[in-house]
C-alpha cells in the first residue's frame, strides 16, 4: 500500500487523531487572492453568454456557450448578505471581504481551481493558452501559439478518442496555497472535492444543452504543468476536459493539428532545431508574503502525480463499485417530484443555508426523493468509469423531519428508489453530538444525506491517483446536490467538519471498506430571512 492509503486513513480519523500541525492557525491578514493574477496580461472579454438551451441540442461548444458555462460555474454573480450562523458573518458587510456568489460550492468558500483554455485552430480566438479570470469573466491570453499537441502527447495514445478529435481544452489546477493557508494538511482531500464540484457543474449544464463533458484524469500532469508554467510541486494538474466544438476542423483528425508543437516544421517541435518545450510567458504573482509548505500535503500530491502510463484498463473500477444497499425490507418512495427550474436558475439560486433550517415545516417525500435520485446517478464521467458501469458511491439519509417517514437512519436503495431502515429512532442528538462546528442545527434539517466511497478500494482497483477520483467523485455528489435543492426550492448545505468515525459505527459500516466523506443537509429554511442580494451578472 501507498501513502494515498496512509493518508486516506488519516482523513478518516482526523476527528480524534488531529492531522499535523495541531497548533496551525490561519494568517488571515497575509491570505493569497481568490484567483490568480498576471499582471501585463491581456485580457479578452468574453461575449454575452448564451445561458438556456435552444430547441435542440448544440452541435458544439461555441464561444457564447463556453461563456455561459464559466460564467454559471465559476464566475461572480451576485453579492450576498443574510443573518446566518456561519463565522465569517461579521466580515461580509466589509467590501474587501464580500461574499460574492458563484454556482459552483467550493470548501470554504475559497475557490482555489483554476480554470485554463488551451485554444487551437478551430475556434474562435488565436491559439494560445489562456486563463479564465472570473472576477472579469475574461480570458488571459499568457501564449500565443498552437500547444494542442503538446495536449495530446501529454495525454497519451490510449486517451478516449474525445481528447484526441478536438483542438479545444479545458484544464482545472489548483494552486494549493489558495486553500492550504486555511486547511493546511486536509487541504488536498477539499481542493480534490472542489474539482468535482466543478466538473459536475460543467456536466450538469453542458447536458442541458445537449453537450458532453467528459473529464481525463490521467496524463502526464508534470509537462502540462511546465506548460502553464507552474511548479508542479506547489500546483496540482487534475483534469483535462476535451471540448466538443462546433465546426472544429480538427475533430475526428486524432493526429497534431497543423502549427501544433508537434506539427513538422514548429518552432516548438522537439525534433526542431533551436526548440525548446513551450510554456507560458506571464506567470501568476503570489499575494502572500509568507507561503508555507506542508509535509503531508506535498507527500499525497506526489503519490497521487497524474501519469498517461498509469490510465487504469476498462472495467478496473468495477470491484470498487458500491456495495449492494444493506437495511431492512425497501420502504419505496414517491416518484420523484419534476424540477421546477432548470440548470441555469438553479445555480444563480444555490447557496449554503449556514442555521437557517426551520423543522416546523416537514420536507415532503417526493423532492427528498427526486434529490437523492439525482444524486445516485452522478458520476465524474471520467476515462476511468464505464458509461454504463456501476457507481462509485452509496447515499445514506438521516431522517429527521420528512412527511410520512419514521425518524431514523436508511440505505437508498437507487434500482427500488426506496429506503432502507439501518437504525430506527431519532437522529437529532447523533448528527449535533458527531459535527465539529457550531453554524448547522442539524436537527432542523428535515434529512442529512451522507455519501460513502469505498476508498481503499478504489486505490487498489486504480492505483493512488485513484484518490483524486474518489474526491472528484464525491465533489461532484455534493454539486448535485446543491443544485437538485436549489431547483425543488429547498435549503442546502454540505460540511467536511464531523466524526468520520462515528458515522460508520452509527451506520453499521464498521467491518465494510464504506467511507462517509460528507454531510449534506436538505430542509426548509427559516421564512422571511434577512437577506440582501445584489446580482450583477
Amino acid at each position: 500500500m501507498g501513502y494515498a492509503h496512509d493518508y486516506a486513513t488519516a482523513i478518516m480519523h482526523r476527528g480524534r487523531v488531529p492531522m499535523e500541525p495541531v497548533d496551525f492557525v490561519p494568517d488571515w491578514a497575509d491570505r493569497p487572492r481568490k484567483a490568480k493574477f498576471h499582471p501585463g496580461a491581456e485580457t479578452l472579454p468574453l461575449p454575452e453568454p448564451v445561458h438556456e438551451p435552444s430547441t435542440g441540442p448544440a452541435d458544439g461548444f461555441d464561444l457564447a456557450l463556453l461563456s455561459g458555462m464559466l460564467q454559471d460555474s465559476y464566475g461572480l454573480t451576485g453579492r450576498r448578505l443574510g443573518v446566518q450562523a456561519n463565522t465569517d458573518l461579521a466580515a461580509l458587510p466589509h467590501y474587501t471581504q464580500a461574499n460574492w456568489s458563484r454556482g459552483t460550492a467550493s470548501g470554504g468558500g475559497l475557490y482555489p481551481v483554476a480554470v485554463h483554455w488551451a485554444a487551437g485552430p478551430g475556434g474562435p480566438l488565436t491559439p494560445g493558452v489562456y486563463h479564465y479570470a472570473p472576477h472579469r469573466h475574461g480570458m488571459r491570453r499568457l501564449l500565443t501559439g498552437d500547444v494542442t499537441g503538446d495536449i495530446r502527447e501529454a495525454l497519451g495514445s490510449d486517451a478516449p478518442a474525445q481528447a484526441s478529435g478536438t483542438g479545444q481544452y479545458l484544464i482545472l489546477s489548483v494552486k494549493y496555497w489558495q486553500n492550504s493557508f486555511k486547511y493546511n494538511s486536509f487541504s488536498f482531500h477539499a481542493v480534490c472535492m472542489d474539482v468535482g464540484t466543478v466538473l459536475q457543474t460543467w456536466r450538469l449544464w453542458a447536458r442541458e444543452h445537449g453537450l458532453r463533458i467528459a473529464p481525463v484524469l490521467w496524463f502526464d500532469e508534470e509537462r502540462i504543468a511546465r506548460l502553464l508554467g507552474v511548479d508542479h510541486r506547489e500546483e496540482g494538474v487534475f483534469a483535462v476536459v476535451p471540448l466538443e466544438w462546433a465546426g472544429d476542423r480538427t475533430a475526428g483528425d486524432g493526429g497534431p493539428a497543423a502549427g501544433s508543437p508537434d506539427s513538422p516544421g514548429s518552432p516548438n517541435c522537439p525534433d526542431s532545431p533551436g526548440s525548446s518545450a513551450p510554456a507560458v510567458r506571464h506567470r501568476d504573482r503570489e499575494r502572500s508574503l509568507r507561503v508555507l509548505a506542508f509535509e503531508t500535503l506535498h507527500r499525497i500530491h506526489e503519490a497521487t502525480l497524474g501519469r498517461a502510463a498509469d490510465r487504469p484498463a476498462p472495467g478496473a473500477l468495477d470491484r470498487a463499485a458500491a456495495l449492494a444497499p444493506r437495511g431492512t425490507d425497501p420502504l419505496p418512495l414517491p416518484a420523484p417530484a419534476p424540477a421546477p427550474i432548470g440548470v441555469h436558475a438553479a445555480l444563480r439560486a444555490r447557496r449554503s443555508s449556514f442555521g437557517r433550517f426551520d423543522a416546523s415545516r416537514a420536507l415532503a417525500p417526493e423532492r427528498l426523493a427526486a434529490v437523492l435520485a439525482d444524486c445516485a446517478a452522478t458520476a465524474v464521467g471520467s476515462e476511468a468509469e464505464r458509461p454504463e458501469g456501476p457507481g462509485l458511491t452509496s447515499l445514506y439519509v438521516f431522517v429527521n423531519h420528512v412527511e410520512g417517514l419514521a425518524p431514523g437512519a436508511y440505505a437508498y436503495d437507487p434500482a427500488a428508489r426506496a429506503l432502507r431502515l439501518v437504525v430506527p429512532g431519532p437522529p437529532g442528538p447523533f448528527l449535533q453530538r458527531s459535527y465539529f462546528l457550531s453554524n448547522y442545527n442539524l436537527e432542523q434539517a428535515g434529512a442529512v444525506i451522507v455519501p460513502t466511497v469505498r476508498t481503499t478500494a478504489v486505490l487498489d482497483a486504480v492505483g493512488e491517483r485513484g484518490y483524486r477520483l474518489v474526491g472528484a467523485a464525491v465533489g461532484a455528489v455534493a454539486q448535485t446536490f446543491y443544485t437538485s435543492a436549489a431547483a425543488h426550492g429547498l435549503g442546502a448545505g454540505v460540511a467536511l467538519g464531523f466524526d468520520t468515525v462515528s458515522h460508520v459505527e452509527e451506520l453499521r459500516l464498521t467491518g465494510t471498506d464504506e467511507a462517509p466523506l460528507l454531510i449534506m443537509l436538505l430542509g426548509h429554511e427559516r421564512p422571511r430571512p434577512a437577506d440582501f442580494r445584489h446580482e450583477i451578472a
